[in-house]
């Protein structure tokens, strides 16, 4: 049993364990956790929360480093979720962001979470939003989400952030190839990182290559433009900026209507989300499905039925064994 007043003054120890719980996949684990989660809903909006994304080696770790150093300063409270990829031998988390955060870990105002996006294909943890809510009770009013990659991770994770920071690493333009029209468009703020050194001519171009390549995209939120930034986060410059620029973006955002309109819109998208996920659960878990499904399966070699076909029929099946 969870300690709902323990985690709401910060004890950290119970919010590590209802983290782990949440993370959980089985079934009376889910069911307290809902349960938990139902007590957590009055502390919904008080933070801001902020994707990190970038292909690996942009420096996502360090930029967290340096500019959660900012953040604290300010006098927030920072929780970072590190979704790492899974190993495929044992589900678990394989970067060890954590270790590469070693400053910011020791910080009592800082609280890091490495968990792995396992089964997830978006780069973001099925939880992920959950931990959301959780890490706010406890108290932290800015969530860094930082994500596998870069691909369909910025889908998801704008799903369930206020604010998306895309990271590019200097190229001249050649790093924008390969980067989706629709990468571009879910950034709200746009960092050419590691300009420094060798890489600072290179940098300027990438961010004039950027600008203009955001000139014809549509912003994700009414009446903000976003923003491209040069950084070096293992130097410290262009940080003061950059966090200058996110507490542009709540403000503009927040008179705007914006920014609330957001969070409706992602509250919509989490009910739909796991609502399939509910329904999923019990379509894998069913029995008597599992025996329909291989005697279907065995049918896929005669040509009378196509795996459409198949699929419907085993989809049909589930409906009524519900009903």
């Amino acid at each position: 049993m969870v300690n709902i007043d323990a985690l709401r003054s910060g004890d950290r120890k119970v919010l590590a364990k209802l983290l782990t719980l949440v993370e959980s996949t089985r079934p009376e684990d889910r069911q307290e956790t809902e349960r938990i989660l139902e007590n957590l809903t009055d502390q919904r909006g008080n933070s801001l929360r902020i994707g990190i994304t970038g292909i690996p080696g942009v420096g996502k770790s360090t930029m967290i480093e340096t500019l959660g150093r900012q953040v604290i300063e300010a006098g927030s409270k920072l929780a970072v979720l590190a979704v790492d990829p899974s190993s495929m031998i044992s589900g678990g988390a394989i970067l060890g962001d954590k270790t590469r955060m070693q400053t910011l870990s020791l910080d009592q105002s800082a609280y890091i979470r490495p968990s792995s996006a396992g089964k997830s294909l978006g780069g973001v943890s099925r939880r992920t939003r959950e931990s959301i809510l959780v890490l706010e009770a406890a108290g932290y009013d800015m969530i860094f989400v930082e994500t596998v990659g870069v691909g369909q991770a910025e889908a998801m994770v704008s799903q369930m952030t206020d604010l998306s920071i895309l990271m590019l690493l200097p190229g001249g333009g050649d790093d924008l190839q390969g980067i989706k029209r629709g990468v571009m468009e879910l950034a709200d703020i746009v960092v050419v990182n590691k300009a420094d050194g060798d890489l600072q001519k290179r940098a300027v171009l990438s961010e004039v290559d950027v600008r203009h390549a955001l000139e014809y995209m549509r912003p994700r939120h009414r009446g903000w433009k976003p923003h491209v930034l040069k950084t070096s986060a293992l130097q410290g410059e262009g940080i003061n900026e950059l966090w200058k620029v996110i507490l542009q973006f709540r403000k503009q955002t927040e008179q705007t209507g914006a920014f609330w309109e957001n969070r409706e819109r992602q509250l919509h998208d989490w009910i739909r989300m796991e609502a399939r996920e509910m329904i999923l659960d019990q379509f894998d878990r069913n029995q008597r499905l599992s025996l329909l499904h291989a005697d279907l399966a065995s049918e896929e070699t005669e040509p009378s039925s196509s795996h459409i076909t198949l699929a419907r029929k085993l989809v049909k099946r589930f409906f009524e064994l519900s009903s």
